[in-house]
């Protein structure tokens, strides 16, 4: 049997200790988690405390000098960037400059602006690098199963006629992220960070690209950063049209995207049963029936398995031609991060129409 890949993490905050590690651990065959790199000394050991129970041969990485260790660690052939979002791009760019892949967590980057400049220097390092190295972000709701599921009724519902996302989130002072100093310090705050998931499901089911978007925003809750509301008529290519609505933080959360079809109605829900979260997708057929189906949440580790794929195939070929992963690049990440990007700055316009940038 062939040894498990090695990554490394660099980031040691909540979603690490709480998401990557265990994930991560469920699938421990398949992959080795070498060294975990935080900033400071502190941080990085209370991370690998954790991962030891696990992988017990972590190693502890921290400041400058970490960084430079696993840059030159030719046995790591991953490195998950898990930091904080305005410093995100540099670093992953630093790490693929030296030959790694990098899975990137959300969002991809802060502006388009950032995703532009980024973009021309990935495909500058892709150019100059003879192992061609992966840049993925983790976004992970395209590898949920309700939404790979969802994708394949959509085929069965018709000529698509309306669309809605409605979003009530419920970031309050009882999540471990509502007092995240960089996402209050984001532009965009919780409306990118958070939005760019949501978009993402919004993408993969529409199977077609937003064109133009029209926006109004609102600050309400004081206790978070603005804005916290926005309501959004959007415009996809093929002339459909649908509506986006997100509110950061409600008393009675909701999640859910609705497509109407002239055939059926496809609807993907947030939900639980027997004590699982996940999603429940409900089919209603032409003829008035309805099909209901339950999957549970299992886009974090689909991911993951699909990144270590990657990263085993790609140094297999030694970067000739692999196509790496689709619903995980870059490129994905940065089209959702346009699409809010643009409803935001058509909130910031009283509501004035807005082209979303294309990459």
């Amino acid at each position: 049997m062939a040894e498990a890949p090695q990554i490394a993490i660099c980031g040691a905050g909540t979603f690490v200790k709480t998401q990557y590690i265990p994930r991560l651990a469920e699938i421990s065959n398949l992959v080795n988690l070498k060294a975990i790199w935080s900033r400071s000394e502190e941080s990085a050991r209370g991370a690998v405390e954790i991962a030891r129970k696990h992988f017990p041969g972590v190693e502890c990485k921290w400041g400058d000098q970490g960084l430079e260790e696993i840059i030159a660690d030719s046995s790591i052939l991953g490195v998950a960037v898990v930091l904080a979002g305005q410093a995100q791009v540099d670093f992953s760019l630093k790490l693929l400059r030296a030959g790694k892949n990098v899975l990137q967590e959300k969002p991809a980057a802060a502006t388009t602006s950032e995703l532009e400049i980024a973009l021309s220097s990935y495909k500058s390092i892709v150019a100059n690098t003879p192992n061609k190295p992966i840049w993925a972000v983790a976004e992970n709701y395209r590898f949920e199963p309700a939404f790979v599921e969802g994708k394949k009724l959509m085929t069965e519902i018709g000529d698509v006629m309306s669309i809605q996302v409605i979003v009530e989130g419920s970031m309050n002072s009882s999540n471990p992220y509502f007092s995240s100093s960089w996402r209050r310090n984001f532009n965009g705050g919780f409306i990118l960070d958070m939005g760019v998931h949501f978009m993402a499901g919004l993408r993969m089911l529409a199977g077609c690209e937003i064109v133009s978007v029209s926006a109004t925003t609102s600050h309400v809750d004081k206790t978070l950063p603005p804005p916290d509301n926005i309501s959004s008529l959007f415009q996809l290519e093929n002339g459909c049209s649908g509506i986006f609505v997100m509110v950061v933080s409600s008393r009675s959360p909701k999640i859910v995207w609705r497509f109407v079809g002239l055939k059926g109605t496809l609807e993907v829900e947030r939900g639980n049963q027997d004590g699982r979260h996940g999603y429940v997708v409900i089919f209603y057929s032409a003829d008035g029936q309805r099909k209901t189906s339950f999957y549970p949440f299992s886009g974090v580790t689909e991911e993951f398995i699909a990144f270590i794929n990657d990263i085993k195939q790609a140094t297999l070929k030694k970067g000739a031609g692999y196509e790496a992963e689709p619903r995980m690049s870059f490129l994905e990440g940065a089209r959702d991060v346009a699409v809010l990007e643009a409803m935001l700055e058509s909130g910031g316009k009283q509501g004035a129409p807005v082209l979303v940038k294309k990459f």
